[in-house]
């Protein structure tokens, strides 16, 4: 059932037995797992059921490294949380993701990927993915079109995979019914977590104390608590929760916070594509975001390249993927970036310094390059009008997403200013090392020389990335990762394998700001199928007398947190 924080009687307590902090895409996949169950469970959510600009001030804050964009028109802070913006790609991670790699400082998961594929089969379920075959022959085939086929590939420097999108799924609008009709399940909406009170050893969470915007004030008394805000939010509710611990809520090693991560993005390079290359959509992204001409079985699919393996090990690089994406007429222009607003403002992302008759007036100034853009992704034109298009489309580009290598300097702290409930906003300071750049230089090199090579494109390089700044043009991917790192130990990571953080015997953290690495593919999928493996985690602990009373680990002093000195060595 639904509740308004904003309409219960002030300094009201509710008792459960589980709360979830957040109502994304881990949190209400845990809320209706729980439900299955039984297990009483009340959900808090910051914003209602749409987006109002109120609640979305409470997600700015500063950027104080590399300029990142984190507020406005890059979350949605309402029931859903950003699977309401999410393009819905869907690829698990790479089994070397999970791997302690030698070269990576800080990599390395507490298990590995067969752990995660009962869970990652779940997921698909609750994504309405389409099986869990990943075989780019087997989809190729099924499309069984001539503009959609697989590249050579000859010399093994390079493998091609594909991803399936979600519909996307947008969690608050598919579950509201279900949500509504619950029976276990209570959902507080406009409902802040401004604290979480701990008993008098600070060892046990008790309750978290709410507040909206409105002055209305309550708490929740719960076995267990769950923190699933994202990787921003995550870190920044723990550090200001400094009553009772100095440092922060879980932080006795230091690590709250360090270890940000999201996939960096440039544009590449130039390539002039030869026939019929210049047809196949099957590796270019501006066919992809549920493209009827790449789709099979009603799902859809988009390929793209990575480098190997093997190859990775001898060149001692990240992970990345890498796209083409085709250069349409208007692409660049006033009007396409005016156009990529109004859709966001569809799905609740809003840029405050771009107003809608802004954006309006501009469309009205480039009726033509407004025209070219949209006709280029949704009116697929036809008959000669598609061979038109098609022979306008000479060039691309690489897109490519890198990983990002773990660095504790790269982090999320709390800045001096604060927001409408007197919490203290977030600062991030995103860092990206030489290691990324060098993966930008040599995946593109080898994905350049591989298409040379086999006839598809003609190539034309930029300037290498290392031994220079980074370019203006560099921007994420909003795949918030890495705050609260799981690690087996208390002082590498902040919470263990299934989640529970080390300082608390029940409280755990959601999300995919456990991630202790981010590979190269899209986090979602990850991150519910981490969501559900938690679920069956704490349902068995519920399941077991006196389940909470297992001590936590004791703390250890807040000092410079031995993960973050091996790195820095």
């Amino acid at each position: 059932m639904f509740c308004d924080a904003r309409r219960v009687e002030d300094a009201m307590v509710a008792e459960t037995t589980v709360c979830i902090i957040g109502g994304g895409a881990a949190g209400l996949t845990m809320a209706l797992e729980f439900e299955r169950r039984g297990i009483g469970t009340i959900v808090l959510e910051s914003g209602g059921r749409r987006p109002d600009p109120l609640t979305m001030d409470l997600y700015r804050g500063e950027s104080v490294g590399i300029p990142y964009h984190f507020g406005d028109n890059y979350r949605s802070r309402f029931l859903g949380g950003c699977s309401n913006c999410w393009g819905g790609w869907c690829r698990p991670m790479d089994a070397e993701d999970f791997q302690k790699r030698d070269w990576v400082p800080g990599s390395g998961w507490p298990f590995g990927i067969e752990e995660l594929n009962p869970f990652y089969e779940r997921a698909h379920r609750v994504l309405r993915l389409g099986p869990t075959n990943y075989d780019i022959d087997h989809w190729v085939e099924a499309i069984g079109r001539k503009d959609v086929r697989r590249m050579p590939l000859p010399s093994g420097e390079l493998i091609d995979s594909i991803s399936q999108f979600s519909p996307p799924l947008r969690f608050g609008r598919h579950h509201r019914r279900d949500l509504g009709n619950a029976r276990h399940v209570r959902v507080f909406l406009h409902a802040n977590v401004v604290d979480i009170e701990t008993g008098a050893d600070g060892r046990e969470a008790t309750r978290v104390h709410v507040r909206t915007l409105t002055g209305k004030r309550m708490s929740v008394k719960a076995r267990y608590f769950v923190l699933a805000c994202g990787g921003i939010e995550n870190a920044r509710i723990l550090l200001a929760c400094n009553k009772q611990h100095g440092a922060g809520l879980g932080n006795s090693s230091g690590l709250v916070g360090r270890y940000f991560m999201d996939h960096p993005r440039l544009l590449l390079g130039k390539m002039t594509l030869r026939e019929p290359w210049r047809r196949n959509k099957l590796y270019d992204i501006m066919f992809h975001y549920l493209n009827r001409d790449v789709r099979a079985d009603g799902i859809h699919i988009a390929a793209q390249l990575t480098v190997a393996p093997e190859v990775q090990r001898r060149e001692r690089m990240l992970n990345s993927r890498i796209w083409f994406s085709s250069i349409f007429p208007g692409e660049g222009t006033a009007a396409a970036d005016a156009l990529k607003r109004m859709k966001f403002r569809l799905t609740g992302k809003i840029d405050p310094s771009h107003s809608f008759w802004r954006d309006m007036g501009i469309l009205m100034r480039e009726p033509v390059n407004a025209a070219n853009f949209v006709a280029a992704r949704q009116l697929r034109p036809v008959g000669f009008l598609k061979e038109m298009h098609f022979q306008m489309i000479k060039e691309a580009r690489f897109q490519m997403i890198c990983e990002p290598a773990p660095d504790p300097d790269s982090r999320v702290t709390l800045a001096d200013s604060k927001d409408a409930l007197g919490m203290p906003r977030a600062r991030v300071d995103w860092r990206l090392g030489d290691m990324v750049k060098y993966t930008f230089d040599r995946t593109v090199a080898i994905v350049g020389k591989e298409v040379g090579d086999a006839g598809i494109a003609e190539v034309a390089y930029d300037p290498p990335q290392l031994g220079r700044e980074w370019p203006e043009s560099l921007e994420g991917t909003w795949h918030h990762m890495g705050t609260t790192r799981m690690n087996d130990s208390p002082t590498q990571g902040v919470v263990d394998r299934h989640g529970r953080m080390h300082d608390l015997a029940n409280l755990y953290v959601g999300g995919s700001s456990v991630f202790p690495t981010a590979g190269a593919n899209f986090p979602t999928i990850t991150l519910v199928a981490l969501a559900l493996r938690m679920s069956d985690h704490i349902a068995a602990r519920i399941s077991q007398p006196d389940a909470v009373a297992a001590a936590a680990p004791p703390r250890v002093p807040a000092a410079e947190p031995a993960a973050v000195a091996a790195v820095r060595t």
